[in-house]
C-alpha cells in the first residue's frame, strides 16, 4: 500500500491584550466575538467531532500529521478544553497505532521568521516549542514546524542540534540532492521526488543528520486554493494518481483549510481518511513511522532563506516583494522593511539592558530567558526551583520580582516578531497592530525597570513606516494612537 500523509498547519496569531491578557471584540470576526472563536467554531471543534450519522464522532486529529501553534494551544486549553483534550488524545491514540510515532509536532513559539531572527532568538524560539510540545503532549517532538517553512542551512543546523529527526518543506525549497559521494545535480521545483525522505547533513557536524521530506505541492494548491475538498472522491482521485509515482504521497496546507477556508473540508477530510483511502490502497500514516520503514537514500541541500508562501524567499517578512493578501489598487508594502528596522533597533536595546541588570541578578541571563517558558506554561511551578537554578546568589523578593520584570520584557520582544505582523497588505491591519502592542508592552517593562526609555527613537522610527491610508499615515501615529492610548486605559 502507498503511505498518505497529511498535514495540517494548525495556527492563529496570539491576539491577546498584552497588558490584560484577553482578547478583546474583533468587528471582522462577526457574527463571533474575535478570530480565535469564529475559526474554532469553524476549524478546530469540528475536526475534533466530526458527526458521523449515529456513529461515534470522528477524531480528524488522529488521521492526521498536525502542529498547533503554541500561543493557540494555550487559548485552546483555557476557553476550549473539550477540544484542547481530543487533540492530545489524537497524539496518543496514533502513537498507539503508529509504533510510537504520534500525528502531533513542535512549532517554533511565536512563529517568528527564523531565518530573520538573530542566533538568541532563534534559539529561544526553537527551546520554547519543543518544551511547549514537552509540556503538553508528554514526550518528546520528532520534528518542529518552521513558520511559514521559513529556512536556511542555519535553521537546520540549530535543529539537529536540538534533537530534530525530520522537516517538513516545500518543494521549491529544494536546491540539490546526490547519492553517496556523487556530485550534486541541480533540481527545481518539479523535479524533487516528494514521494521519499531525504538527508539533510549539518555543516560542521558532518556525522549528524535530519530528514526532510518535501510536500506534494500540485495536491496542497489544489486542496488550499482549488475546489478539490468539494468532494471527497475528487481528493482521492488526485492522491490515487500521485500514489503511482512512489511509495508515499505527502501533503501538507494550513489545518484552518478544513472547515474555515472551506465549508465542509472537515467532513471532506474525515470521509477520504476514514473511508475511501483504504479502499484505494493508500495507508495513513504519519512522518515518524513512514521514516522507520523507508530511511533517506540521498543529500539534499536547500534554497537558501526560502519559505512556503512568498516566491522570492523570505522577502514577503521584510521588503515589499509584490507578495501580499488583501488590500487595494496601487498599496504597497513598503512599510515592511522599515518596520523590521525599527522592531530591530527596539529589540537590539532591550537586549543590552537585559543584559547589564540580568547579569548582576542571573548567572546566565539567556540561559534563563531559554528556561523561563517553564514558568510560563505553569504559573505555579516553584519560583524558589527556578531561582535556585538561574539567580547570581539568593535574591531578595524585590530583586526576584526585577528578574521576571526582564524575562517578560524579553518575552514581548520575542512576540514581536509574530511573522503575521508583516504577511498582510497594510500596517494599520490588526495582525500587525498586535506586534506593536508587544513592541508597547515591552517599551513599558524596559521603563518600569528605570532603563533610559528608548521609546522616542522607537517612536522616530516608526513615523518612517508608511501607511497606505491618508487617515493613518505612519506607525509612529498608529502606535501613539491605537496602542499607547488602549495602554493609557488599562493603566487608569
Amino acid at each position: 500500500m502507498t503511505a498518505l500523509i497529511i498535514h495540517g498547519h494548525f495556527y492563529q496569531p496570539p491576539r491577546e491584550n498584552p497588558w490584560t491578557g484577553n482578547i478583546e471584540e474583533q468587528l471582522s470576526a462577526s457574527p463571533f466575538h474575535d478570530w480565535n472563536e469564529r475559526i474554532h467554531a469553524e476549524c478546530y471543534w469540528p475536526n475534533a467531532f466530526v458527526q458521523n450519522g449515529s456513529e461515534a464522532a470522528i477524531n480528524n486529529y488522529a488521521n492526521i500529521s498536525f502542529n498547533f501553534g503554541p500561543t493557540l494551544l494555550s487559548w485552546l486549553q483555557e476557553h476550549h478544553l473539550g477540544t484542547y483534550q481530543r487533540i492530545l488524545e489524537a497524539d496518543r491514540e496514533s502513537a498507539r497505532k503508529r509504533h510510537g510515532h504520534g500525528n502531533a509536532i513542535a512549532q517554533a513559539y511565536g512563529h517568528a521568521i527564523l531565518p530573520l531572527c538573530n542566533d538568541r532568538d532563534r534559539l529561544t524560539q526553537v527551546r520554547w516549542g519543543l518544551a511547549d510540545f514537552r509540556f503538553r503532549f508528554g514526550r518528546e517532538a520528532e520534528s518542529l514546524w518552521l513558520p511559514e517553512t521559513a529556512c536556511d542551512e542555519q535553521t537546520l543546523d540549530l535543529l539537529i542540534e536540538q534533537g530534530i529527526r525530520y522537516v517538513i518543506l516545500a518543494p521549491s525549497q529544494a536546491k540539490a540532492i546526490r547519492a553517496g559521494e556523487d556530485d550534486w545535480q541541480s533540481l527545481t521545483a518539479s523535479g524533487v521526488d516528494t514521494s521519499k525522505a531525504y538527508s539533510y547533513t549539518h555543516r560542521t557536524q558532518r556525522q549528524r543528520q535530519l530528514a526532510v521530506f518535501f510536500y506534494d505541492g500540485a495536491i496542497a494548491q489544489a486542496i488550499a486554493f482549488g475546489q478539490v475538498l468539494r468532494s471527497s472522491k475528487d481528493l482521492i482521485r488526485m492522491i490515487k494518481a500521485a500514489a503511482a509515482h512512489g511509495p508515499m504521497v505527502n501533503i501538507a496546507t494550513d489545518g484552518e483549510t478544513y472547515g474555515h477556508h472551506f465549508k465542509f473540508g472537515d467532513l471532506a477530510l474525515a470521509h477520504a481518511l476514514e473511508v475511501e483511502a483504504k479502499s484505494e490502497g493508500l495507508e495513513v500514516t504519519n512522518y515518524g513511522e513512514f521514516l522507520d520503514r523507508n530511511p533517506p537514500e540521498q543529500e539534499i541541500r536547500i534554497q537558501t532563506a526560502s519559505s512556503w508562501s512568498c516566491a522570492h524567499g523570505i522577502d514577503r517578512w521584510q521588503t515589499d516583494c509584490g507578495c501580499h493578501t488583501g488590500g487595494e489598487v496601487g498599496w504597497t508594502q513598503g512599510w515592511r522593511g522599515p518596520l523590521r528596522k525599527a522592531l530591530d533597533s527596539l529589540r537590539d536595546v532591550l537586549a543590552s539592558d537585559f543584559e547589564d541588570l540580568g547579569t548582576q541578578l542571573l548567572r546566565e541571563p539567556w540561559d534563563a530567558r531559554n528556561f523561563y517558558i517553564d514558568l510560563i506554561l505553569d504559573r505555579n511551578r516553584s519560583l524558589a526551583e527556578f531561582f535556585a537554578r538561574h539567580a547570581r546568589g539568593s535574591l531578595s523578593l524585590a530583586d526576584q520580582a526585577r528578574a521576571l520584570k526582564l524575562l517578560e520584557m524579553q518575552r514581548n520582544a520575542l512576540l514581536m516578531y509574530t511573522s503575521c505582523g508583516w504577511f498582510f497588505s497594510e500596517v494599520s491591519g490588526i495582525e500587525t497592530i498586535q506586534i506593536l502592542r508587544y513592541a508597547g508592552r515591552a517599551l513599558q517593562l524596559c521603563e518600569e525597570l528605570g532603563f533610559s526609555s528608548p521609546r522616542k527613537k522607537f517612536v522616530d522610527l516608526l513615523e518612517l513606516v508608511p501607511s497606505n491610508l491618508s487617515s493613518v499615515g505612519n506607525a509612529g501615529r498608529l502606535f501613539e494612537k491605537i496602542v499607547e492610548s488602549s495602554m493609557s486605559v488599562v493603566l487608569a
